[in-house]
């Protein structure tokens, strides 16, 4: 992917809660926590270049033209389930955001992406679509639910995980290349299950204790 489409943020704190995720003994609740709190500083980075306005307002002493996020709020878009980790953090940040819900599973045979479940504001086309799952592994997923947006009318779509595998970031610039990533770690490969190495396992699986 072009360098200007791949942002790795590094910031300490980000860092230091993905490595407490990535332990193997970490526990359901911790590592709930920790995407909720990384989801937050994700949707910081993920927003910095929001386009502002400036709109007039009165502080207790006087009148004056202050600067506010221009045009319609944001929709974010969470790929069930592991998706949902990063909601509540994220609405934190920009709670009057709309939200779509992207609802696609992983044919354990194929690794190809079922669509089960789609439900979108109606309006996306003037709206940026912040497309949330923690894992860029084979891509599939990632592809499969940002073509659902478009679908939509979405034009501004911003895509964003915790770790991602080469793999998947080449299959995600062959399909989507007008769509930016953030992610927090580019890892080494994925193995024969379509898993990221060294990775932190099953995302899904490690936040709802289902495995």
């Amino acid at each position: 992917m072009a360098a200007s489409k791949l942002n790795v943020v590094n910031h300490p704190l980000i860092q230091h809660k993905l490595t407490l995720m990535r332990e193997r003994d970490r526990s359901i609740k911790s590592f709930r926590e920790l995407t909720n709190e990384i989801g937050m500083l994700l949707c910081y980075e993920v927003t910095r270049d929001l386009p502002l306005e400036m709109v007039d307002i009165e502080t207790p002493l006087m009148p004056m033209k202050a600067p506010m996020i221009a045009g319609k709020k944001l929709t974010l878009a969470p790929i069930l389930r592991a998706g949902v980790g990063f909601l509540d953090g994220m609405l934190a940040m920009v709670p009057s955001a709309r939200v779509a819900h992207i609802g696609l599973y992983r044919d354990p045979k194929t690794l190809q992406a079922v669509e089960y479940y789609f439900k979108a504001p109606q309006d996306l086309s003037d709206r940026m679509a912040i497309l949330m799952d923690p894992m860029l592994a084979t891509g599939n997923s990632a592809c499969a639910a940002a073509a659902l947006l478009k679908s939509r009318g979405a034009r501004d779509i911003r895509f964003v995980c915790l770790l991602a595998a080469p793999e998947g970031i080449a299959h995600f610039q062959r399909e989507h290349p007008d769509i930016p990533v953030w992610t927090a770690a580019v890892d080494e490969k994925l193995n024969d299950h379509g898993y990221i190495l060294p990775g932190l396992g099953d995302a899904g699986d490690r936040m709802f204790g289902t495995k």
